[in-house]
């Protein structure tokens, strides 16, 4: 099930891998105004899609959009409701950078009839295919674990304070998943020789606080890795020419095995009686 943005692999296993800021692709209808192409696409989910390749061989089902975050983020409340009050975010269609810096010249961002438009078109077919492939596997399963796939750089400042740890999971604060789920991957985590935390700064976007219902079968939890955990990266302000740095196998191999393990563990918990 393909289009020119959207990508859905089906899989029969009870798991749904969410890659919802893998995309670089704007547009050129969405171009006009725009500071720098780089900065559109500067806070995208670096090489994730690549990190997570194996998830489909493990018999998941796959979704990721090809779309850019700077054209309409998928992971945010469709409402305009702040995820995060009193902390600094980024909107449904951002108009600055994760830093900061603006992402349009003045006078030409987004109108609402500008967002409503990109919504019709981006983000209600991206949310209306997980939940088509969560239903379908919930026909055939008792349990199914919605996975949301996120990657971030490890220092920024506007964001949070310090570095971020390599793991950050996020079930809103344990509303989104049962305990034995969350508890299995952090077990993994703890273990892995990276560090990690439970609801700490990323606590799950939109897509795991829509769709987690652990009460009806429905199991979501956000991965937000810091991006040095898989991927060369200079720690701090970033440049044009400077960032992203390029994928690396060896650089990443670590950190695959670690996920590895904790989609198995997802499939584990989703196929137990418990």
């Amino acid at each position: 099930m393909n289009s020119d943005w959207l990508t859905v692999i089906r899989g029969d296993a009870p798991l749904v891998v969410s890659l919802p800021h893998t995309g670089t692709e704007i547009p050129a209808e969405y171009e006009r105004g725009l500071v720098s192409p780089w900065l559109a696409r500067k806070d995208a989910d670096w090489w994730i899609e690549r990190l997570y390749d194996f998830a489909s061989g493990l018999g998941a089902t796959v979704i990721r959009t090809t779309i850019s975050r700077t054209v309409i983020d998928v992971n945010r409340d469709p409402s305009g409701v702040s995820l995060y009050p009193g902390q600094a975010t980024t909107e449904l269609c951002p108009t600055t950078t994760f830093d900061g810096e603006a992402l349009y010249q003045p006078g030409a961002e987004p109108t609402a009839e500008d967002v409503a438009l990109r919504s019709e078109r981006f983000f209600d077919p991206y949310h209306a295919a997980l939940r088509a492939e969560i239903e379908r596997l919930r026909a055939r399963h008792a349990k199914v674990v919605v996975y949301d796939c996120h990657s971030i750089r490890s220092v920024i400042p506007r964001l949070f304070e310090g570095t971020l740890p390599h793991f950050n999971i996020g079930t809103n604060g344990g509303v989104t998943c049962a305990p034995a789920l969350s508890d299995a991957i952090e077990r993994i985590c703890a273990e892995s020789g990276f560090s990690h935390v439970v609801n700490g700064r990323f606590k799950g976007g939109y897509i795991t606080r829509s769709l987690g219902h652990p009460e009806a079968g429905i199991h979501a939890v956000q991965m937000e890795l810091a991006c040095r955990s898989y991927m060369k990266e200079p720690l701090g302000p970033v440049s044009e020419g400077q960032w992203p740095t390029p994928y690396d196998e060896t650089d990443a191999a670590p950190m695959r095995a670690a996920l590895t393990l904790i989609l198995q563990a997802c499939l584990t918990f989703a196929t137990s009686k418990i």
